[in-house]
């Protein structure tokens, strides 16, 4: 992407966030436009995704907590520079050095010594720091295959990409430490999540379908109520239970 595609987006996604960030998240800009996105999204989770899903929960445990602890540690890369953002250093030099040590000992992320050392990795992201200086959610609504967000949250999708290491030596095509990557590195890596995120909520999200009355409403209040949370920092030990992936 050019520097002027840039720029573009980055003014349209800030004109967008600062007229919108004072609505309140449950007064929906997009509600048919975003049931409909919904619907789409369901569609494609039972012909496609949740298949994919289930045939990577039959994997051997080692394999698929191998998989979950390598793109978490990945994520490591955009929490550290949120982290400094929110003025976190202690957090920011845990995450830092959970990086470090699972790369190394932990053989390129597939293992989590750090975890057992006490080193804490909570994932952050732009719309977390943006939310920690008190920016609201904005307009709630639906993307395609991305599934839920609000303005403030898009917002931070779109900047997260240009903070982000991983990104930049991926997408953007750049060298760290030596190291470089691809456009379809990066996105094996985030789709490798999202079916780890998929399986390991497999029972949750099956249970939610079938016991709500609607499951778009559900599914919102589960986003915001999660986003929240992670704003604040504010786990129990019974969200880890109910949503354990969901508070990651």
């Amino acid at each position: 992407m050019d520097l002027k595609k840039i720029i573009i987006l980055i003014s349209a996604s800030f004109l967008l966030l600062s007229t919108s960030l004072r609505a309140e998240p449950e007064k929906e800009c997009f509600e048919k436009v975003s049931r409909n996105i919904f619907k789409f999204n369901k569609s494609f989770d039972k012909a496609i995704f949740r298949p994919i899903a289930v045939g990577y929960n039959k994997l051997p445990e080692r394999i698929k907590e191998g998989t979950g602890n390598f793109t978490s540690n990945i994520g490591t890369l955009l929490t550290v520079p949120n982290h400094i953002l929110q003025g976190n250093w202690r957090l920011a030099g845990e995450s830092g050095a959970s990086f470090l040590i699972n790369s190394t000992i932990g053989v390129l992320g597939f293992g989590n010594p750090a975890a057992k050392m006490g080193l804490k990795n909570q994932q952050e992201d732009i719309g977390q720091t943006l939310g920690s200086y008190g920016f609201g959610a904005g307009c709630y609504f639906v993307l395609p295959i991305l599934g839920p967000t609000t303005v403030r949250d898009s917002f931070g999708r779109v900047v997260d990409t240009f903070i982000d290491p991983f990104a930049n030596v991926t997408l953007g095509d750049r060298k760290l430490l030596n190291i470089s990557g691809s456009d379809i590195d990066y996105y094996s890596v985030n789709g490798a999540s999202a079916v780890d995120f998929r399986a390991d909520n497999m029972t949750n999200l099956d249970s939610l379908e079938k016991n709500s009355l609607d499951m778009y409403a559900a599914m919102k209040s589960l986003y915001l109520q999660n986003r929240e949370k992670k704003i604040s920092n504010t786990f129990s030990s019974l969200d880890e239970d109910d949503w354990s992936e969901f508070n990651k």
